[in-house]
């Protein structure tokens, strides 16, 4: 219940600086104040900085809310959100909402933002103008790029779009509306993009690369109008040129919300003017974030408005700290790309630029010095000395001594060279040393947070935000949990890095690839910070099958991260040649297909032709240069490969179940058919087999296969994560099935999780001891909605991997072989399989 004898806070503002000035005054005293905050938009506190991945489609509005309602109304929040405050009247001390909600207040607090600039240029008000403020100018890009797409379907064009401004936000809308398929042109009046935050160079690397993703960057481009009939048409430079487009986004720059405080009759510059304790002119009134200007500075970042949070909260609860400004630095990511700067990076006289480019990662440094002090940095590619760089020019210490290697960061600095401790560079921060800049997190937080339980970074990022929003900040974290936590510390630690060309784990890359929308492996090797340009043996076919995986369909196979065996579809043997398996489906074969490959073996002289353990036949003794003739033969009798080679399905085993065998409980072999041709030609972390035995005697050895099927009178028995290796191991019984389409929908579901799961070269059996029986369960029994999206996945990714490899590599693709797979569509679209 209300406790109506506090003091009442009012805040105006919704957004990151109201909510986040609350919060620093709950930590220090959660019962001194009746709050009530008044936002203008009908939604809770959600992360601005978001707005961008949003758009993008790597996040949903829920994964960006800062404070959900429950937060709201565990602290006894009165929230009036979608009713902006219109009115204050000082004398009386009441605000007035737009609905007519008159309130009382004791203290008042001003966060009111900004607002974006519109360039007054003719047409600027046309419907199809939109800004990047708030979730409502994203819907409407959203419904301009689904405009887009149905055009392009209707008339084969597909939507435009011209970003007018090549700052952070411009960018940043270019990047998420290109990956909603619209054509981007970004028109920049300044001849740098970014020019507040990159120097010449370092724009120039940014603009190259923004163009090799496919967006127009046109800088030294002055706006004369924006044309149409109503709706958008295009944008006209005073240089005549003319960009069509069905969307124009404005992204020039932010102006301080002033419009209330101003009305209100309180002392106004660029913004609102404050002291040290962020009091307006008003003793009742206070004001904190973009709205601010102290001292003649305003502030566009997030790192002043957190320190403002902390000063404004002391002077309403603690002892009063104050103020005094902010030094600043920009750590950002631009459309994925990490980039940094801060202080005075024009030059000028006595003053000493050191700088790095290493062209082949994408990496380029440049640091200011001046009377042995660092007044300026400018980073590109690779970030993670920034804070370093930061505290320095702060602190304003000598850098005489480290000079020589200051340009390579604080582990060279240090001492230790290209074998220092990745972590000393953490350890050495103060604790008031940023970690988390989007947040506003300190190093002394991070660790208060670990010493008190928060022991792996899912933990970390739930108690601190730390890490929870653009990901930059992730190693430092990790390095904190590795320093705080010592030979305890077995969470994110324990799992291998991908490979030695980087720090990552598998899972940490199969996570950003998705995050961040990579699509191709130079273009992970330069966002990860690869440290061999052309990565291994090892990351190169992991990083082929992660994105083969992540994105069906856009990523096209990399036969060159493959290994020998999958680039030449066939296994070398100890002599230099090949062995050649053609795939029979479920271990039946006919005449023909036996006609065949006897008429290969004559032919191309095979040394032997040996039935394998998977129920196929293996032509031994091939010839490389007579590889593309035997399949081009194999193809004519309608046989595709058998991926015997492959990282993939191998094999569906099978007995001849209740057809032939008096034994016989069900119709093993043709399930073990259906299966096969369901999930053949699936890349996959490693190989993977199925068998299907009809009855619980288990001839075709079921119990020892990746994914096992024994048929009963009642159903069928379905586990999984057996082999039979080196290291044998049955198999885990996962449950039981009524009907043959319930194993084959089970069966999709096990595999699509495993395909997105587990690490390349990890074999089912031991991903399943990792990561539990009961948490598959979980995800493939118990949870029937995940069961069926994981099918749905698996059955659209075979949509582009049931092609033979042979067949596409022969000219004109052999019109037989189309003929077999035609027969074949008809059973998959029976068991659920898109045509």
């Amino acid at each position: 219940m209300t406790d109506l004898s506090k003091p009442h806070l009012v805040v105006v503002g919704n957004g990151m600086a109201g909510c986040r000035a609350v919060e620093e005054i709950l930590a220090r005293d959660a019962t001194r104040y009746r709050i009530t905050i008044f936002g203008a938009e009908p939604r809770v506190n959600y992360n601005r900085i978001m707005l961008s991945p949003l758009l993008a489609g790597d996040r949903g509005f829920d994964d960006i809310v800062i404070n959900d309602i429950a937060w709201y109304a565990d602290n006894h929040i009165d929230l009036v959100s979608g009713d902006a405050i219109v009115a204050i009247d000082r004398a009386a001390q009441t605000v007035t909402a737009r609905s007519g909600r008159v309130e009382h207040y004791d203290k008042l607090l001003l966060a009111t933002g900004s607002d974006p600039f519109i360039i007054p240029v003719p047409g600027h008000d046309l419907s199809g103008v939109v800004t990047f403020r708030d979730m409502d100018d994203v819907g409407a890009m959203l419904r301009a790029a689904e405009a887009g797409k149905a055009s392009a379907e209707k008339e084969g064009s597909g939507g435009s779009a011209v970003v007018i401004g090549g700052g952070l936000l411009g960018l940043e809308a270019a990047h998420g509306l290109s990956l909603r398929g619209m054509k981007v042109t970004v028109l920049h009046i300044m001849p740098t993009l970014m020019e507040r935050q990159l120097d010449e160079a370092a724009g120039w690397l940014l603009k190259e690369e923004l163009e090799r993703r496919g967006q127009t960057i046109l800088t030294g481009a002055d706006t004369a109008e924006i044309y149409g009939q109503g709706l958008v048409e295009g944008v006209r430079l005073k240089d005549g040129r003319e960009i069509s487009a069905s969307l124009v986004v404005m992204a020039v720059g932010i102006r301080p919300s002033v419009k209330l405080a101003r009305e209100a009759g309180l002392a106004i510059g660029r913004g609102i003017h404050v002291d040290d304790h962020l009091v307006t002119s008003d003793p009742h009134v206070l004001a904190v974030g973009e709205c601010v200007e102290h001292n003649k500075m305003v502030y566009g970042l997030v790192a002043p408005l957190w320190e403002m949070c902390r000063s404004l909260a002391d002077a309403l609860v603690a002892t009063p700290s104050g103020y005094t400004g902010s030094v600043t630095s920009t750590k950002l990511k631009v459309s994925g790309i990490d980039v940094f700067s801060a202080g005075d990076f024009s030059g000028g006289e006595g003053c000493e630029d050191i700088v790095m480019r290493d062209a082949a990662r994408g990496v380029y440094k440049r640091v200011i010095v001046k009377d042995d002090k660092l007044i300026g940095a400018v980073l590109y590619g690779d970030t993670q000395d920034g804070n370093w760089y930061f505290d320095l020019l702060k602190k304003q210490e000598d850098v005489a001594e480290i000079r020589d290697a200051l340009i390579f960061g604080q582990a060279f600095a240090s001492g230790g060279g290209a074998s220092a401790n990745p972590n000393a560079a953490v350890a050495a921060m103060p604790d008031d040393g940023e970690i988390c800049g989007c947040n506003g997190v300190s190093k002394g937080k991070v660790v208060a947070a670990i010493c008190g339980g928060a022991e792996t970074l899912d933990a970390v990022r739930a108690c601190t935000k730390a890490s929870a929003s653009c990901g930059s900040c992730t190693g430092l974290v990790e390095g904190l949990l590795a320093i705080t936590l010592g030979d305890d510390y077995a969470g994110e630690r324990a799992a291998p890095t991908i490979c030695k060309c980087s720090s990552f784990t598998h899972e940490d890359v199969r996570r950003l690839i998705v995050e961040k929308s990579l699509k191709a492996i130079p273009q992970v090797m330069q966002e990860l910070h690869w440290t061999t340009p052309d990565g291994c043996s090892s990351c190169r076919p992991a990083l082929n099958y992660y994105l083969l995986c992540a994105w069906p369909g856009e990523f096209v196979d990399d036969n060159q991260s493959r290994f020998v065996n999958e680039r030449m579809h066939a296994n070398i043997q100890k002599d230099g040649t090949y062995s050649v398996v053609p795939r029979m489906w479920g271990g039946v074969t006919n005449p023909k297909e036996l006609r065949a490959i006897a008429d290969v073996a004559e032919k191309y002289e095979a040394r032997m032709v040996k039935v394998t353990g998977g129920q196929r036949l293996d032509i031994f003794g091939i010839k490389k240069e007579d590889l593309p003739a035997v399949w081009a033969d194999l193809n004519a009798a309608g046989m595709v490969s058998g991926h015997a080679y492959a990282k993939a399905l191998r094999t569906v085993k099978t007995c001849v179940g209740s057809e032939w065998c008096r034994f016989g409980t069900q119709d093993s072999t043709g399930l073990g058919i259906k299966t096969e041709q369901m999930t053949w030609g699936s890349f996959m972390p490693h190989k993977f087999k199925i068998a299907v035995s009809g009855c619980p005697r288990n001839c075709a050895e079921a119990t020892i296969k990746d994914f096992g099927v024994i048929c009963v009178d009642s159903g069928y028995e379905l586990s999984i994560g057996g082999n039979g290796g080196i290291k044998l191991r049955g198999t885990d019984f996962l449950c039981k099935v009524a009907t043959e389409q319930e194993a084959m929908e089970y069966c999709a579901a096990f595999i699509q999780l495993y395909r997105e799961e587990a690490r390349y070269l990890d074999r089912t059996a031991p991903w399943v001891e990792r990561v539990g029986l009961d948490y598959i369960r979980q995800r493939i029994v118990e949870d029937a909605a995940g069961r069926k999206a994981l099918r749905t996945r698996f059955l659209f990714s075979q949509r582009f991997m049931q092609d033979d490899p042979w067949a596409k590599r022969a000219a004109g693709e052999d019109h037989k072989l189309h003929q077999h797979l035609a027969e074949i569509r008809p059973l998959q679209s029976h068991v659920g399989v898109p045509a």
